[in-house]
């Protein structure tokens, strides 16, 4: 044999065995923490047990409910949605897990809606949905088809992501995932004030006053000044098809804490600290010590990944990181403060400047942008368990209603809002960010092996895009974790795809 043939040989040799290497799996974590159990952390537990397989040992930290923002509150003997109510019909993520989690759909009640000003309707629904698109024509023109046009093509764009997600693809960045699916257009959304970008798409001043901006003062208590993206996001809650889940929406946190076949640790997380252990080789490992306050006690263990799936900001948290090299800080920027209150009475209409008998008896009135209100809107809700007799929220006397304020409701305003009640309950959350574009988002990775799932609520916070973020993070951990570097951060993933099939 000569001498080239045997150096040929001996190359291919050397990439058979480097090929063989290669394709050798690194021992998957033995223990990953997962801080929250809301539809973040839950869900990252679902995604990561599917990654990881069944023998990593799967913490999830929670020092409250599990559910987190998705949680019920109970009056007279029901349960009603307190936080996150209602789901689109185009957030796969969600659906996926209600259907294999065995639970049920079901659609909210039809509200007649009104739009107050603060001194009178500028818009009241029609019983008849004829007479309700010539009023939208009357007074809008075209917009209301525009906004829904404008909303298709950016839901159009946000469905890539769980197309990227089923071939595995993961980013490192909240900006580089919303790029991979919108591209520019996500990304300067961020920078850019709902009311800013549809002025400028050319929608007119009353449309995004009397139409748009009480979309984001119902679904974030915050008015056209919050960032394209999240606004866009609000919008879509407006589609018709929006459903929850019967008995709860939080029902889809606990059916994947168990699916997931983690173990669920009640207590208080108060530091996350870097520790590094020899081992017997000679060598030495980095492992993360998880602190935390339990109902037995104070709890000190080690894992190979940690995943922070709750708000690391002021008044949300008090973990502590430890001896980082960078170090990790907390973040500054407020959560809106959310009061939810729930009556069970009669309204005054009269209030609201319609006169009694109201002509359309709405059961839904959101509120302009006007500092003198202070409700952002009311509506009547049924309980989260379906019960036989009819809808509750279309009676004809006595109704409960859900009035959302960023303060709690006094006395005197309830006696305002109300003829009559005998039940008040209510419930204060801190519950998304407070947005002020140009956004600047968290980091998903705080540290190598530790991650941020909260980090996507800076775009916008909902069920899906935590689902989303979830499922982000667990590919990305298990990439990182197996050195996969060609499923991160790729451009043109589309053409990829196309590659693969």
């Amino acid at each position: 044999m000569g001498v080239c043939a045997g150096l040929l040989y001996a190359a291919l040799f050397l990439a058979t065995l480097r090929a063989c290497l290669a394709e050798e799996p690194r021992n998957p974590p033995s223990k990953i923490a997962i801080v929250g159990a809301g539809i973040g952390g839950t869900s990252a537990a679902y995604f990561l047990r599917q990654k990881f397989g069944k023998n990593v040992q799967i913490d999830l930290y929670e020092k409250e409910e599990v559910g987190g923002r998705l949680a019920t509150l109970e009056m007279e003997g029901k349960l009603y949605e307190a936080g996150g109510s209602v789901i689109h019909p185009m957030n796969l993520h969600m659906k996926t897990f209600v259907k294999e989690l065995g639970l049920s759909p079901r659609s909210p009640s039809d509200n007649l809606v009104g739009i107050y000003n603060g001194e009178q309707f500028v818009f009241q629904e029609s019983e008849w949905f004829l007479i309700n698109i010539i009023k939208m024509l009357w007074q809008y023109g075209l917009n209301f088809l525009r906004m829904h046009m404008w909303v298709e093509d950016m839901l159009d764009k946000f469905m890539r992501i769980y197309r990227y997600q089923t071939y595995d693809y993961s980013f490192s960045s909240t900006e580089s995932l919303l790029h991979a699916m919108g591209g520019r257009d996500f990304t300067a959304y961020l920078n850019t004030t709902i009311s800013e970008t549809l002025e400028k798409a050319g929608f007119s001043h009353r449309f995004i006053e009397e139409i748009v901006t009480p979309a984001m003062r119902v679904n974030y208590l915050q008015g056209g000044k919050i960032n394209s993206f999240v606004g866009s996001v609000s919008l879509a809650g407006t589609d018709s098809g929006l459903w929850s889940v019967e008995g709860g929406n939080s029902l889809v946190c606990t059916g994947l804490l168990y699916a997931s076949n983690s173990n669920l640790i009640r207590g208080t997380v108060t530091s996350v600290q870097q520790k590094t252990r020899p081992l017997k080789s000679g060598d030495t490992v980095t492992l993360y010590e998880v602190n935390a306050e339990t109902e037995s006690g104070s709890q000190h263990v080690l894992y190979d990944i940690v995943i922070i799936a709750a708000p690391l900001n002021k008044g949300l948290s008090s973990i502590k990181f430890l001896n980082f090299d960078p170090p990790i800080k907390t973040f500054t920027r407020p959560y809106q403060q959310t009061v939810a209150t729930f009556i069970h009475g009669q309204l005054n209409y009269s209030f609201f400047g319609c006169p009694e008998p109201c002509p359309n008896e709405l059961s839904a009135i959101l509120t302009t942008d006007n500092p003198s209100l202070f409700i952002n809107s009311i509506g009547a809700v049924s309980p989260v368990k379906s019960t036989g007799g009819g809808d509750p929220s279309k009676s004809t006397d006595l109704k409960v209603w859900k009035v959302f304020s960023p303060e709690p409701l006094s006395k005197d305003q309830l006696h305002l809002l109300f003829k009559s009640y005998h039940a008040v309950r209510s419930k204060t959350w801190l519950a998304y960010p407070r947005y002020s574009p140009p956004e600047k988002l968290p980091p998903i990775i705080l540290h190598d092996r530790i991650y941020y799932i909260s980090s996507i609520e800076w775009a916008a916070s909902a069920m899906e895009m935590s689902a989303v973020s979830a499922k982000n993070v667990a590919l990305l951990s298990h990439h990182q974790w197996h050195g996969i570097d060609e499923k991160v951060d790729q451009e043109n993933i589309l053409e990829k795809i196309k590659s693969e099939l």
